[in-house]
């Protein structure tokens, strides 16, 4: 029997992929707890949609992140830090003040998981840090930081 599945089988293979297995273990096991559904000539068309469909927002998704990439790439966002005597500042800059920042600066929702430091920003100037925006896209925002 062909079997569509709907979500990952260890043993059988990956979500949306059509497999051939016995008869039994489709109607006792894999049926029964919705694994898979039966490759039907309607369930077939009706996966080939679904995948059309995914495809298209995925490449709207990707489409979007190259033109926030692009904003991130062209602006700016100014971060000030408490400085003492001759330059010596006190404390680090985080990703979440510099996201905090950029929401407020430019207005663009940026995740501060998505954002790459090596480490913490501990000095004045600019510093660049690396934003995933997707999986195939990352931008680099630049960061001046100011004396307060």
């Amino acid at each position: 029997m062909e079997v569509i599945l709907l979500e990952e089988v260890k043993t059988l293979g990956k979500k949306g992929q059509i497999v051939k297995i016995n008869d039994g273990y489709a109607r006792n096991f894999v049926l029964p707890k919705k694994l898979g559904i039966e490759a039907t000539a309607q369930n077939l068309n009706d996966l080939k949609l679904a995948n059309k469909r995914a495809e298209k927002e995925a490449a709207e998704e990707l489409a979007a992140a190259k033109e926030l990439a692009k904003k991130v790439e062209e602006s700016t966002v100014t971060v000030s830090m408490k400085t003492g005597e001759g330059g010596k500042t006190f404390g680090t800059i985080s990703t979440k003040e510099v996201a905090e920042a950029a929401k407020k600066q430019l207005g663009l929702e940026i995740d501060k998981k998505k954002m790459k430091l090596d480490e913490p920003i501990k000095t004045l100037g600019s510093h660049i840090i690396t934003v995933k925006l997707h999986k195939e896209v990352s931008a680099k925002l630049t960061v001046k930081v100011v004396e307060k």
